[in-house]
């Protein structure tokens, strides 16, 4: 089920507490990552790390831990809280822009670092090849968009283009948009990505005719197009092995 927004948060609770640096050594997240690693600090302690230092409130002082645990309580894990935007994180009392944009961005080095696999040149052989390099960065996006592979005749990714947002169905996929940045790359073949932000990995009749569309325009060009894979979730779709491409 997709995540449902909790309402406006609020203040977090208030307790009474000493600031971390009066706490006893081993408490303290930095303290204890260094002594007994990452694993040690539960989820609202590694995004004290991320903070640095707590905020006061009208309510009075907050620890950095305590701001962890108010944004946890608010979007209830650390997926939930992954894909939240700015706006969303500074509801929370105690959140500023400054603080928001720490944690989106350490959200962001994650996933980056989970699509990034052996260095710079990446060779795919299957979908699910293309879908655990693409999948991390496009699955938490609230927009549909459209990106287009390109790879050498080795299958090696020689990069990819972002052509549309916000729906196959309210923006058009020009062919010749697709097989223009093909050729200015001198790219043996073509494969097409798209997510769906509902969740649902199953193509829609737009997503089928446009596919064919441009299967029958990469046989014109010479650049074929290996597959059109959909991104839903922590799942995906491929259209080549539903079957679904044409010709």
């Amino acid at each position: 089920m997709p995540d449902v927004d909790p309402a406006p948060a609020m203040e977090p609770e208030i307790r009474y507490h000493a600031p971390i640096h009066q706490w006893d050594e081993g408490d303290r997240p930095r303290e204890k990552l260094m002594q007994r690693g990452p694993g040690a600090l539960s989820d609202a302690e590694l995004i004290a790390l991320i903070f640095g230092s707590g905020t006061r409130t009208r309510h009075g002082p907050l620890s950095a831990v305590q701001l962890g645990q108010a944004l946890l309580r608010a979007y209830r894990s650390l997926h939930g809280l992954s894909r939240r935007n700015l706006k969303e994180l500074t509801r929370i009392a105690g959140i500023g822009p400054a603080k928001a944009v720490q944690l989106m961005a350490a959200f962001e080095i994650g996933r980056r670092a989970e699509s990034q696999r052996g260095g710079e040149r990446v060779q795919v052989a299957c979908p699910a090849d293309v879908a655990s390099v693409y999948g991390p960065l496009m699955r938490d996006l609230k927009k549909e968009i459209f990106k287009i592979v390109l790879l050498n005749t080795a299958n090696v990714i020689q990069g990819d283009y972002t052509l549309s947002e916000g729906g196959l169905a309210a923006s058009i996929v020009e062919p010749r948009a697709v097989f223009e940045k093909a050729i200015l790359d001198n790219a043996a073949a073509v494969i097409c990505l798209h997510n769906h932000p509902s969740g649902n990995p199953e193509p829609s009749r737009e997503d089928i005719r446009i596919t064919r569309q441009l299967v029958e325009a990469g046989k014109l060009m010479g650049i074929p197009v290996h597959d059109h894979i959909i991104i839903a979730g922590t799942t995906y779709t491929s259209l080549a092995e539903r079957g679904l491409m044409g010709g």
